[in-house]
């Protein structure tokens, strides 16, 4: 319940995806070689050229398509020339990064594309992913080819980090890799059955519940039959050794700071207010690192370093984008209300003669 919502995205997706979103990439792009023959000629307007390559109307409208197959939900935002020109720019800098990435890493790309779509597939069912597919005119091809250039791209920079990068990496996230026993009770802005709670109540039953705490009684038994948070009202409102970095920021703020075994004031996050107590909190070391931990700093440095080419090198390779405009300009908005406006007069009771 306490989960940031950012870590709340399905483990197929996050996995797949998760350096793409770390640097704001909603889409990736292909690759245009020797697989394109024995498709269909493609003689839709070119929309975008860059060194090494260009973009059909065709191509662009492909990868819209696979890109709201996995992001439903920016449905709404596509027709936006701003959002159009910024996708586009992303399709050439992954085509150009694809083309110019070792066979190894390609390799590794498809593999863990046909991975991640498989367990996609597991997840939402065959019949729904079939759904999700004919709603966007794809193929399970098309998809898995979608992803293995994202994910080629990927490792190909996660192979590029450094030692130095990686530590220099570990020392800016430390303070996220803190793990941290927190017991807590929570008093919400809803109660158990879903019904609202002022704020002024829930404050003064977290007060309430502070002062029995404080008094002496039992932290776990009192959160078993009063919290409000189903996760770990079970185990007497124990997070055992969990990472703070998937907290709420005022949550994972006060088991940071808060003074070992004491009981807290009342926290207050959207949920409601927390009486909290840290039982036990220890700071990551980089010679203690998981290869799991690893990875995920790899991918973040990594995600720094293609960023830096999309702001740096990007815009010096491509030579011309060419897409058609969605949007109605303010002028030609203002242009119609002026035809509007001088549009022939009704005709009136003495014009018509009656």
């Amino acid at each position: 319940m306490l989960q940031n919502n950012k870590t709340r995205s399905k483990k197929w997706l996050l996995l797949a995806l998760s350096a793409v979103l770390a640097i704001s990439v909603l889409a990736g792009c292909g690759n245009k070689d020797e697989k394109s023959a024995g498709k269909a000629t493609d003689n839709s307007k070119v929309v975008a050229t860059y060194e090494g390559g260009q973009i059909t109307q065709n191509d662009f409208d492909k990868e819209i398509s696979n890109m709201l197959f996995f992001y439903p939900e920016y449905e709404q935002i596509i027709s936006m020339d701003q959002f159009r020109d910024y996708f586009v720019k992303q399709q050439i800098a992954y085509r150009y990064l694809d083309g110019k990435a070792p066979e190894k890493a390609k390799q590794t790309g498809k593999d863990k594309a046909k991975e991640q779509i498989g367990l996609m597939k597991k997840q939402v069912g065959d019949k729904q992913f079939k759904e999700m597919l004919d709603k966007r005119k794809l193929t399970e091809e098309e998809i898995t080819e979608y992803m293995a250039r994202i994910l080629t791209v990927v490792q190909d920079y996660n192979g590029k980090v450094t030692e130095d990068q990686l530590k220099a990496e570990f020392e800016k996230n430390k303070k996220e890799m803190t793990t941290a026993s927190v017991r807590h009770i929570l008093i919400g802005f809803k109660d158990k059955e879903g019904k609202e709670r002022k704020k002024e109540d829930a404050l003064k039953m977290a007060k309430d519940v502070q002062s029995r705490l404080k008094k002496g009684e039992d932290f776990a038994k009192l959160a078993e039959t009063t919290s409000d948070d189903p996760g770990s009202a079970k185990t007497g409102g124990l997070y055992k050794d969990a990472s703070v970095g998937q907290w709420v920021p005022q949550f994972k703020e006060a088991a940071l700071t808060l003074p070992l075994n004491q009981v807290s004031d009342p926290v207050e996050t959207d949920y409601g207010y927390h009486v909290m107590r840290v039982e036990d909190r220890k700071e990551k070391e980089y010679s203690k690192l998981t290869e799991e931990e690893k990875e995920a700093l790899r991918t973040r440095a990594a995600s720094e370093l293609m960023n830096n080419f999309m702001q740096k090198d990007l815009d010096k390779l491509i030579k011309k984008i060419d897409l058609p405009k969605t949007e109605t300009k303010p002028e030609e908005k203002k242009d119609e209300k002026k035809d509007q406006n001088t549009e022939a007069p009704k005709e009136t009771k003495a014009e018509s003669g009656k």
